[in-house]
């Protein structure tokens, strides 16, 4: 039995799981960063420990968080989505709490392991995991492996620059793959061209294309056009047996996912696209408590 937390900059979400990914006693409260770093902590020992009243001991602990942070360490990085918290340790107050190690692990990363151990990548050595929501990011399985970059980094996939003509993202690049692809990006393209229409959601834009809108019908056709191109450089650069796609965006995939895999047939000439299965993730919204849990797994083999 493992525990795992799966911290978001809305909720954090903790369980215990079992060796084929069984999540038992879920629970989640949330995040409010804003109420600082113990606070939140505080709340994941209790909840930790009822998963532990109900299911019994814990053989570790694995976290999945948003980047930047140190997978060694368990060191948060300057998280946007966690102001505040840069510089805290998330190892060890629960190690010291439980008496069992901790892994720290990028969420889309984690993501990825539960992907590649129980759903879409399964029995592939090759495959990529993509989750399109408030921002764009990813993991990368290769050789039955998770890649790492340089001093243990997570590649950003979602800041590829697709256009540097291209909306400024926080990441100080014009036209990346997030500011233009993600739910936000979605949103602010449509705001943009149609201030008095509001601030609708991504889903809401979704919505209105599927009831023949022009100008969402416009802002997914945008989407599809971008999604593509990112997925394009991605077969290209590494001509994996799969990419998977999850996150909330992809709720609305029937939309525009074929357009876009249309792009990839077209511009990925260089490697064989045809043979690169571009598939939904299967795993759904416990995906972070499952590769939270894998993360621990994989460290512990």
């Amino acid at each position: 039995m493992i525990g795992a937390i799966d911290i978001g900059g809305t909720k954090i979400a903790v369980a215990a799981v079992t060796e084929d990914g069984t999540i038992l006693h879920r629970a989640e409260c949330p995040t409010d960063p804003h109420l600082g770093f113990p606070a939140a902590i505080s709340r994941i020992l209790a909840m930790l420990r009822s998963a532990v009243t109900a299911c019994g001991p814990l053989q570790g602990i694995g976290i999945a968080c948003p980047g930047p942070l140190n997978p060694v360490t368990g060191v948060i990085g300057d998280v946007g989505t966690l102001p505040g918290w840069q510089g805290c340790n998330l190892k060890q107050p629960l190690e010291q709490e439980f008496g069992v190690s901790v892994a720290v692990e990028n969420d889309a990363d984690a993501a990825a392991l539960a992907e590649y151990a129980f759903g879409s990548g399964r029995l592939t050595s090759s495959f990529i995991y993509i989750t399109v929501s408030t921002g764009i990011g990813g993991g990368i399985i290769l050789g039955g492996q998770l890649y790492r970059g340089v001093a243990a980094s997570h590649p950003e996939l979602g800041h590829q620059i697709l256009d540097p003509s291209g909306p400024l993202c926080y990441c100080k690049a014009r036209g990346c793959w997030e500011s233009l692809a993600s739910g936000p990006a979605i949103s602010d393209w449509f705001h943009a061209q149609a201030p008095h229409r509001g601030n609708p959601t991504a889903a809401e834009i979704c919505n209105l294309a599927a009831q023949g809108d022009p100008l969402a019908t416009q802002a997914v056709a945008r989407l599809a056009h971008y999604l593509g191109l990112g997925l394009t450089n991605l077969a290209t650069l590494f001509a994996p047996e799969v990419i998977a796609l999850g996150g909330g965006v992809m709720k609305s995939s029937a939309l525009f996912l074929d357009d876009a895999l249309a792009i990839v047939r077209e511009y990925g000439t260089q490697v064989p696209a045809e043979s690169i299965r571009i598939v939904l993730a299967s795993l759904g919204t416990d995906v972070g408590l499952q590769g939270a849990a894998q993360a621990w797994r994989m460290n512990h083999r």
